[in-house]
């Protein structure tokens, strides 16, 4: 019965074109979800990339995140293990330094519906500040500090830089992301998803 009803919201979901009139490419909603989901990863809007291909984390951003999670493409992409919803669901145009931010219909309209139809979600990893803002009461201000934070919510929420090849100064002055906050979420892979590694 749920994953029916995951089915026709999937469905509903991809025929979405509440803010097609911002949308500089047209819409093409990019989400992946199955019920079974062990893990759901919110991340930002997708890029012209995504876009295209309609694959989410189908670019550098995405090979580096999947190397933080020590996922072959295969069991990344498999919805029965790994569940995907951007804050915003369609590419929403160039910004003078990058992407602008994800629309704002998006999450309000379409999270509440998704998540009671994923009851077996035990990490959600939050990609980037506006998952971490619509998610996490009480963060603190800066992306850096709430990272920081991890603990304070972990496991059921991970915050997260945004794995784009422009944070690789980020990465660099703060090496104990990757020393702390990546082992915690591969120890969380490896005991709760099937799957080849690497």
């Amino acid at each position: 019965m749920a994953t029916q009803q995951l089915d026709n919201l999937l469905e509903q979901i991809r025929r979405c074109e509440i803010c097609k009139d911002h949308l500089p490419l047209g819409p093409r909603p990019v989400i992946q979800a199955a019920s079974s989901a062990g893990m759901m990863i919110v991340g930002q809007a997708p890029g012209t990339r995504v876009h295209e291909t309609g694959i989410p984390w189908n670019d550098p951003s995405g090979d580096r995140l999947r190397s933080w999670l020590d996922l072959d493409r295969t069991t990344f992409y498999d919805p029965k293990q790994i569940a995907i919803m951007p804050m915003g669901l369609c590419y929403p145009g160039k910004g003078k330094s990058g992407d602008l931010p994800p629309r704002q219909e998006c999450a309000p309209q379409w999270h509440p519906l998704v998540w009671p139809l994923l009851p077996n979600i035990g990490m959600t990893l939050l990609v980037g500040q506006y998952a971490q803002q619509w998610y996490l009461k009480d963060k603190p201000k800066t992306l850096t500090e709430t990272v920081r934070a991890w603990r304070q919510w972990a496991p059921k929420y991970i915050p997260m830089p945004h794995p784009s090849p422009r944070n690789i100064r980020w990465l660099k002055d703060n090496p104990w992301f990757e020393e702390e906050v990546v082992p915690f979420i591969r120890e969380y892979v490896h005991q709760h998803l099937k799957g080849t590694r690497g």
